[in-house]
């Protein structure tokens, strides 16, 4: 099944976001390389695709586990998670309509 995580950053965290970067994508590649990467991407802060200075509020990724503790146990292990990025993280079921 499908799972929304939907990480929300604390207050300036763009800098501990840059040095997490790498192993955060590298884990997201390894879920792409297993086909069950749907999307995944930051929320910047302002209406732009690259906010700058003004960094992001958060990150969503979408991804087939095999069920919600795995899709829970995947997320709390996230580069960005163990580093301080977040503040919070909700996963959630995801039914994926269209396209």
């Amino acid at each position: 099944m499908l799972y929304a995580i939907i990480g929300q950053d604390v207050e300036n965290s763009l800098e501990r976001r840059k040095l997490s970067r790498p192993d955060h994508l590298k884990r997201l590649e390894a879920l792409n390389q297993a086909g069950r990467l749907v999307l995944a991407g930051p929320l910047p802060a302002i209406d732009n695709d690259d906010p700058g200075d003004a960094g992001f509020t958060g990150s969503l990724v979408v991804a087939e586990f095999d069920n919600l503790a795995a899709a829970e146990s995947w997320a709390g292990k996230d580069p960005y998670q163990t580093a301080g990025v977040f503040d919070s993280v909700i996963v959630k079921p995801f039914k994926k309509v269209l396209p």
